[in-house]
């Protein structure tokens, strides 16, 4: 039954229709949340569950990150550097393996040093070279990444390697020194709805233009 490693299905003749709301994506409301730490801004995030973002917030809060919790509603306001915090990938309900690459982006620029552990998908840290091009100090172990935090980063062409990976380098983007340039941005397209006009509602300056 539910919460076990078995379940039991027993058919039945016909089934009839219902009415069901699909639940809210939290990979990308954690992608917004990150958005605001990395920044330094603030956002108010609706119709996101914050249980849901549980593993996701606490290490937020550890990296001093404030964080308020209403039902569906979350507002994140960033401090003016985060601090470095660990985290270790792990099967719902731990810490989302599609929001590693986004809070690697913020480790570095982190004051102190990061370990991430992916256990969850092999080569997961494909966009560590890219973040390294913008001024990243990441050093890539076996199945972590050790990221010593940089004050700042610099702009460079970098090019989005999968969905989330290209999320984390549009949120490197957004605290870089000059403009950034991300190629293969169909990649973003497939999890994210129209994130660069949702980015400069808050504040970014993003434009997307035919290469």
């Amino acid at each position: 039954g539910l919460g076990t490693d078995l379940i039991k299905i027993e058919g039945v003749k016909e089934l009839h229709g219902i009415d069901y709301t699909i639940i809210p994506d939290r990979i990308e409301a954690g992608t917004y949340m990150v958005a605001a730490a990395i920044t330094g801004g603030d956002v108010l995030i609706e119709k996101a569950d914050p249980l849901l973002l549980k593993p996701l917030i606490v290490k937020l809060e550890e990296a001093g990150v404030w964080i308020e919790l209403e039902k569906n509603l979350i507002k994140v306001t960033g401090p003016d550097r985060v601090k470095a915090v660990d985290i270790k990938t792990l099967p719902f309900p731990g810490f989302p393996t599609d929001m590693q690459p986004q809070f690697m982006a913020l480790s570095c620029v982190a004051k102190g040093t990061s370990v991430i552990t992916e256990t969850v998908f092999e080569n997961r840290f494909v966009h560590t070279g890219d973040l390294i091009r913008m001024g990243a100090d990441i050093k890539v172990e076996g199945h972590s990444a050790i990221i010593k935090g940089v004050k700042e980063l610099s702009a460079a062409p970098v090019m989005a390697s999968d969905l989330r990976g290209g999320a984390a380098l549009v949120l490197a983007g957004l605290v870089s020194e000059g403009t950034t340039e991300l190629s293969r941005i169909y990649h973003l397209d497939r999890g994210y709805v129209k994130l660069e006009e949702k980015l400069n509602s808050l504040g970014a300056d993003i434009k997307r233009v035919k290469e």
